[in-house]
């Protein structure tokens, strides 16, 4: 009589077949079914002795391999359980890594329904590490095929076996769940929760990754699944305890924070970030919406013409510009074989290069291109303004672009298109260089806490360019472009308006970069229109926040 039917007359019992740990394997159930769907290729000298079964395995056949699997998966017999299957060296590893990795203590396997070839199976384990302990449910299955050169019927091996959520190369372990989880407070010590902040949620991972193993905490201690590496995949499959929070200090501030969020709420993409220009502190990051990406610190957008305040910077270092001069303005300036105009091809005959910066007149710089090199304006952001330099903030950043061009796109990086590429963060930082005088790299957790090194620039502004500088930025917001949200605000101000054309939208992205007193802040709302009226209001509420 051949094995598979000695294993047909066998199927059909309810018994329980009882692993060496005490759980048990419960038998399948469902009909017999014929063993029929197999053939036989006979040996070379004509006898039937060396037949190899063919065809798709019997009801009987995916019954029984099945129930001997998971019995010697359950008992802990991962030798056997691999050899019954096509992948023996492969599903040997995995099964013991399932109790060794793991750190399963006991397991128990509940076969349902077999439906064709395939057997789902429900997995209680025990998972007992570190005097922690776990009790933990799942639902798996495996199939039944026909082993292509003994014929005999195994199981398919894949890691999904082990658990459904597995993929090649992937594995599970118990252990201690990385780095401890935070309590984030701001400048003051009140408590940051994602709860609280969704805005914030992005972030405050990605200091727990960085700096949970600085702080006072304790690890939790987790199931999950890592890569070949061993290096996590994110993917938590059981928590036996969360641990202990360490409290971990901000340079944000609560209330920023707050208007921030509320400022940008409701504005697909808009993102914005305050500084204080003293420190180079973080005070308040907010996204719109709060799940999205992190537009605010790591995108990268052409700025428009809030990049005028660095172009400015370098004509007036330059000798090329001064605020009460006489400067072009006409409504049309050909450079590089591109002709480029203004906003509704204004012209200012006569006027100043301080009331072309107030008013925002492109051809105003465009007219100064022919006086500079390629890497003028690449260098005077770098050295003065910090752009581009390896910013470590304490969290992922873009720390901004402005890469040496030629021709058209060096004219049009002036002002603020081409190749050039700024986030709300960069252009807060510039608004803070200018009201300071010199970059302070923007940082959200203190250096002190891993010793890293901060960007520095490679010079200050020169004290006539710092005073020219501010001058055309307080008459901006006085009475030039930024003048209605900057409304009613004395003292130490500044601020610039942008609005960068992009291809294929139908409105310009809307920027907008201020500062008042000691706090700098910058805003840009994607497609939707100037930045006075999108941007600036953004921008005025966290400044409000600052003052109040």
């Amino acid at each position: 009589m051949r094995d598979t039917q000695k294993m047909a007359l066998i199927g059909g019992a309810a018994a329980v077949v009882v692993g060496a740990t005490g759980f048990g394997v419960y038998a399948l159930v469902g009909g017999d079914g014929k063993g029929g769907g197999s053939g036989s290729i006979a040996s070379s000298d004509g006898s039937n002795e060396d037949k190899v079964e063919q065809g798709p395995p019997s009801a009987a056949e995916v019954r029984t391999t099945a129930k001997r699997f998971l019995t010697a998966w359950t008992s802990g017999d991962s030798k056997t359980a691999a050899k019954l299957t096509d992948e023996k060296a492969q599903a040997a590893q995995a099964l013991k890594g399932f109790r060794e990795d793991a750190h399963i203590a006991k397991v128990k396997m509940s076969p349902g329904s077999a439906s064709g070839a395939k057997v789902p199976f429900d997995v209680t384990a025990q998972v007992s590490y570190m005097q922690q302990n776990s009790t933990w449910s799942y639902a798996s299955s495996l199939e039944v095929v026909r082993d292509k050169k003994s014929g005999k019927p195994v199981v398919a091996w894949k890691p999904s076996v082990l658990n459904p959520k597995l993929k090649e190369g992937q594995s599970i372990r118990t252990g201690k769940a990385g780095t401890p989880p935070i309590k984030a407070v701001d400048r003051n010590g009140a408590t940051l929760s994602k709860q609280e902040h969704p805005m914030l949620g992005s972030i405050l991972d990605d200091l727990r990754k960085r700096y949970g193993d600085k702080t006072d905490g304790k690890p939790g201690i987790e199931t999950r699944i890592v890569d070949a590496k061993g290096n996590d995949t994110g993917t938590t499959l059981r928590t036996l305890s969360k641990g202990t929070p360490g409290t971990l200090k901000t340079t944000l501030d609560k209330d920023m924070q707050v208007a921030a969020e509320q400022s940008v709420k409701g504005k697909p993409k808009a993102s914005a970030v305050a500084v204080q220009p003293s420190t180079g502190e973080v005070r308040a990051v907010a996204n719109s919406p709060a799940d999205g990406y992190n537009n605010a610190f790591r995108g990268s957008l052409a700025p428009g013409s809030t990049m005028k305040v660095i172009s400015s910077a370098m004509l007036l270092d330059k000798g090329l510009a001064s605020p009460g001069k006489q400067h072009p303005c006409p409504k049309y300036v050909e450079y590089g074989g591109w002709k480029f105009q203004n906003d509704d091809k204004f012209e200012i005959k006569d006027g100043t290069f301080a009331q072309s910066f107030a008013r925002s007149c492109n051809t105003a710089f465009i007219s100064q291109a022919k006086e500079l090199k390629d890497g003028d304006l690449s260098s005077e952001a770098r050295d003065v303004f910090g752009i581009g330099q390896n910013w470590q903030v304490g969290t992922g950043t873009f720390d901004g672009s402005v890469p040496v061009q030629s021709d058209a796109q060096m004219a049009a990086s002036l002002i603020g298109q081409g190749s050039v590429r700024m986030n709300a963060l960069n252009m807060a930082s510039v608004a803070a260089t200018v009201q300071n005088g010199t970059f302070k790299q923007p940082v959200i957790v203190s250096p002190s806490l891993d010793d890293r090194t901060i960007a520095k620039a490679g010079r200050s502004m020169k004290p006539q360019v710092h005073n020219d500088l501010k001058s055309l930025m307080k008459l901006t917001a006085n009475s030039g472009t930024a003048a209605e949200p900057m409304a009613g605000l004395g003292g130490d101000v500044g601020a610039k308006t942008g609005s960068a054309e992009v291809d294929g939208q139908k409105k310009p992205n809307a920027w907008f970069t201020a500062y008042n007193g000691d706090i700098a802040a910058a805003a840009v709302v994607p497609e939707s229109g100037h930045g006075n009226e999108n941007a600036g209001p953004v921008v005025r509420k966290i400044l409000d926040a600052a003052a109040g």
